[in-house]
């Protein structure tokens, strides 16, 4: 944006003129956060008290878990970390909440549930919970339950494993709330959430001589609403949308998007950072947005030669592409995601920078989530990175950038202006200022 311009007039729907408040707070009433130690921290909105009306939003740890242990593949000789790739929520349907969790292997089903009655009175154990020999007992007793502490468990539901060869990269829930699929460089498989022994295969992009390979696949999404259809995205930049009522093996897509490359810009680096790191559909499905190293696209789902609108995400980083191929920072994988109402895009970039676009007025803003300028209930302030040699006062340069300090993980509330940005080893979440 404009120097002189004022940030204060941008669209209610960007978080209303720019107030976020930095409590720890998540979206749904809970929400997962993934760790390189294989663990899932869910975190509960407490409920607003009409006495202290301030706490609105305050977040506190609801469970925490162990999702996936190390383990080693025999075979390959291969370590499998149990780094958590990624978490997808499914919808409720009763008091328990169930997610997907994923390392590079293996996808575990888990349901988060609270209990606060326990069962006494058995017949067939003691009260410190030893079996009983059938003999001495000689009547029956009817069990009661008796109120206890509150807990809250997590319970492994099902584990798929065993069906892919690569990393698995993405893992998307259908629409159906029977299927979900998971995609690793080659493949992707669709599987049935009660099933755990058989998946299907329904894209295979390996060739026969693997000195042909020429492309992986980065990511894929199932549509919101029509369970037939989805899109996955290659590190060659293109986006094919595929419908399963086709054929089996959704080999041959039914759209192509891809946007022709400008010869004059074409240098050693284009091949890596036109490789897509994350596709998202818009909440209303008609619209595609993808990630790649330097911008956002976002795609209507009904034109294919070329994305409806571009946004430039870091620019000013053009010039550094040799420092950042030689640090291994132009593999960085950043995520993005739509708003509610699918007018707003937030994605994420270094320094903990991260970016928000209004498509309506196209405005855009900056801002940073670090512990040093986030005290609770602080007012966050747009950052702006100077290119040239004269710095502002509130500005900076963009050879002062930490790029050890990364937003690659970003979410934004269904229906609420509230934030979830994960940066390094904090979880960070902004809303609405409260008056």
């Amino acid at each position: 944006m404009e120097e002189e311009s004022d940030s204060r007039k941008i669209d209610n729907s960007f978080l209303r003129d720019h107030n976020y408040a930095t409590e720890v707070q998540l979206y749904w009433r809970a929400l997962g956060h993934r760790r390189q130690g294989g663990r899932v921290v869910v975190f509960q909105r407490e409920q607003e008290s009409k006495n202290q009306p301030h706490r609105r939003g305050e977040y506190n740890v609801y469970s925490t878990f162990q999702s996936h242990e190390p383990e080693f593949d025999y075979l390959k000789s291969l370590e499998i970390e149990e780094k958590i790739n990624k978490i997808r929520w499914l919808p409720q349907q009763n008091a328990a909440y169930f997610l997907l969790s994923t390392n590079d292997k293996t996808v575990k089903l888990w349901k988060i549930s609270e209990r606060d009655k326990r069962p006494e009175g058995y017949n067939l154990k003691d009260e410190d919970g030893r079996f009983r020999d059938p003999a001495t007992i000689t009547s029956l007793r009817v069990p009661v339950l008796r109120p206890m502490d509150l807990m809250v468990e997590a319970t492994p539901r099902r584990v798929f494993s065993n069906a892919h060869t690569y990393h698995i990269n993405s893992i998307s829930v259908n629409s159906d709330y029977e299927t979900f699929m998971s995609t690793d460089d080659l493949r992707i498989n669709l599987w049935n959430l009660e099933i755990t022994n058989r998946s299907f295969n329904i894209v295979d992009i390996k060739p026969a001589n693997m000195e042909e390979l020429t492309e992986v696949i980065t990511a894929a999404e199932f549509h919101p609403h029509q369970c037939n259809t989805f899109v996955y995205s290659s590190s060659k930049g293109s986006i094919r949308l595929c419908d399963m009522r086709a054929s089996a093996l959704c080999d041959n897509h039914s759209k192509f998007f891809e946007e022709p490359e400008d010869p004059s810009n074409r240098s050693f680096f284009s091949e890596i950072i036109s490789s897509i790191s994350d596709v998202k559909f818009s909440h209303s499905g008609r619209y595609l947005m993808t990630r790649d190293y330097l911008t956002v696209k976002v795609w209507d789902l009904n034109m294919e030669s070329k994305p409806l609108e571009t946004y430039q995400v870091h620019d000013y980083l053009r010039s550094k592409l040799c420092s950042l191929y030689e640090n291994d920072c132009i593999f960085d994988k950043f995520e993005c995601v739509w708003n509610g109402s699918d007018s707003v895009i937030m994605t994420g970039s270094y320094n903990n920078f991260f970016r928000m676009f209004d498509r309506n007025t196209k405005r855009d803003v900056t801002l940073e989530a670090s512990r040093e300028n986030s005290k609770p209930r602080a007012i966050l302030k747009p950052r702006k990175v100077c290119v040239g040699g004269k710095r502002r006062k509130d500005e900076i340069s963009v050879d002062s950038l930490d790029f050890s300090k990364k937003i690659l993980h970003t979410a934004w509330h269904p229906s609420e202006n509230i934030i979830a940005v994960a940066a390094t080893n904090n979880l960070y979440i902004f809303q609405d200022k409260v008056n």
